[in-house]
């Protein structure tokens, strides 16, 4: 068993304070969040909410202030202007930031250290009982898979090893809410799947995950609603099925005629490549027009499949010039 870290003076158990009605089932609000330092505009009224018990994913291009929005929701940093409302009480109440984990992007942990002894010294600095420290330490290191390594050194570690020891410590005292900040930056294909993984995992507790990341591919595997961040504003949110409904349909045929195919185009966008016409942004219940149009034309169909965008392809449509500010308010 690792040594006891000497008792400090007797940390206050932290009391769960009471959820004012309007933002009782949410687990983050903001309205018109914004920070600013000095000339320079780090985020600019950002008004989203987040449900508590899903992962939700904070999207945007480097430098959008989706950092800036986790130091303000965790209390690490205050608003210039503007409210925001984490576990139903404003940012940066003391007693609240006990009930939620939080893993930044860049962190480092004393080398010299067991995976071990760095979750007791965070079990002290987060106020968590002694008596409850070796089950709170073994729940953590059980959910990120470090049970064997537990007594080795983090110096000794990989970066991936590492990303794990971080989520270990942000889990202490079994929080409500977690914020992870690029939790996949610098990892391998491995590490990022036992990263996704973990992240079901807590979703599976009840836990809510706020999880701030530039990897669309990521986020389009774990996240149940997503919020898209550019020049610290929201321009998009809502659930994934939402935001990447408007594909359209692909349709592979035969003996197309052209005056049909012309017809269609009050569908949609008409394109055709070879075999395959494909029309953009098509309400899926109006599918069986178009196989109706086209086989009463003489062509003879051989596959209907609907086609969706996938996340980049809709991030990058949404950081277009003149795309739309604000896609969805969900």
């Amino acid at each position: 068993m690792a040594p006891d870290i000497p008792a400090k003076a007797a940390a206050t158990p932290a009391v769960a304070p009471t959820e004012p009605a309007p933002w009782g089932g949410l687990a983050v609000h903001t309205q018109s969040l914004s920070k600013s330092y000095g000339p320079v505009t780090a985020l600019a009224g950002l008004t989203m909410s987040v449900p508590k018990g899903e992962v939700f994913g904070f999207l945007g291009p480097n430098g959008a202030g989706k950092t800036t929005a986790v130091k303000l929701l965790t209390g690490l940093t205050r608003p210039t202007s503007g409210e925001a409302w984490v576990l139903g009480s404003p940012c940066g109440d003391r007693l609240t930031r006990a009930r939620i984990g939080y893993l930044p992007e860049l962190f480092r942990y004393q080398a010299w250290l067991s995976a071990y002894e760095v979750l007791q010294l965070h079990c002290e600095l987060t106020g968590v009982p002694r008596p409850a420290w070796r089950e709170s330490i073994g729940r953590a290191l059980e959910t990120v898979g470090l049970i064997e390594r537990a007594r080795d050194r983090v110096g000794t570690f990989s970066k991936g090893m590492q990303q794990r020891v971080g989520l270990g410590v942000a889990m202490i005292g079994e929080p409500e809410l977690v914020f992870l900040d690029e939790p996949t930056s610098a990892l391998d294909p491995v590490g990022r799947r036992d990263i996704r993984d973990i992240i079901r995992r807590l979703k599976a507790g009840g836990t809510t995950v706020f999880l701030n990341s530039h990897m669309l591919s990521e986020v389009e595997q774990v996240c149940d609603r997503v919020a898209v961040v550019d020049h610290g504003r929201v321009i998009a949110t809502g659930r994934l099925e939402e935001l990447l409904a408007a594909g359209g349909v692909r349709v592979r045929a035969t003996g197309l005629d052209p005056e049909r195919l012309r017809g269609l185009e009050r569908f949609g966008a008409v394109t055709v490549a070879g075999e395959w016409l494909s029309i953009a942004g098509l309400d899926e219940k109006r599918v069986p027009e178009v196989v109706a149009e086209l086989v009463a034309g003489g062509a003879r169909i051989f596959a209907v499949e609907p086609r969706h965008e996938s996340l980049e392809e809709r991030f990058m449509g949404l950081l277009a010039p003149g795309a739309p500010g604000q896609v969805g308010t969900r």
